[in-house]
């Protein structure tokens, strides 16, 4: 079997950038198996094809506009998905419709997937998440876990899910993170995050 957890979202735009903050953390909190491939996808578009190519499951993180209070946690499963991309709310949902769409008409969709998120406040320019947003993600990577269970994929919570700084500037209480990284990580297929989608 072979799943894709995608975090997608601009980390410039406040909330927006919840999914890849989220999958940022995944790793630290939980062990995945190596069936299980994090990429962070930022705000790409048609470069993810490849990557996204014959999946047995594909569980995307975002933040979600679903009309809900800011921090309420939202999963869409089936039509729910493509209503999602029709909304087209930001560029890298523009992106990601092109991509599945592509998939499909190659015959290389996934067989399942999912979009995971919660329910953004803000989507102004900066870098920090609302107090609501930041404090659903333990939310959000719960139900990544559980989305993964019922495909039949058990994933064991680490004993460690938090790190501290230290007065060197090293974190010495979480794996290191590279880029680009795969399983216990992230693959980075964004050409910047440092640049805004317009």
């Amino acid at each position: 079997m072979r799943v894709v957890i995608l975090g997608v979202g601009n980390i410039l735009l406040s909330d927006e950038g919840l999914g890849v903050h989220a999958i940022e953390r995944l790793p630290l909190a939980y062990s995945l198996p190596a069936a299980v491939e994090i990429i962070d996808g930022g705000t790409c578009g048609m470069e993810m094809l490849e990557a996204l190519e014959d999946l047995d499951a594909l569980i995307m993180v975002d933040a979600i506009r679903g009309g809900q209070p800011p921090g309420t946690p939202i999963r869409l499963l089936g039509d729910a998905v493509p209503v999602f991309f029709k909304t087209r709310l930001s560029p890298h949902q523009i992106g990601l419709c092109d991509v599945l769409a592509t998939l499909e008409l190659l015959g290389k969709a996934p067989k399942y997937t999912a979009i995971l998120g919660a329910q953004p406040r803000s989507l102004a320019l900066g870098m920090e998440l609302s107090p609501e947003v930041e404090n659903v993600i333990p939310t959000v990577l719960r139900m990544v876990v559980d989305e993964l269970a019922t495909l039949g994929i058990r994933v064991p919570q680490l004993t460690v899910t938090t790190c501290r700084d230290t007065p060197d500037g090293d974190s010495h209480d979480r794996p290191p993170l590279s880029r680009p990284f795969s399983r216990g990580g992230r693959r980075e297929v964004r050409e910047s995050r440092t640049r805004l989608s317009h």
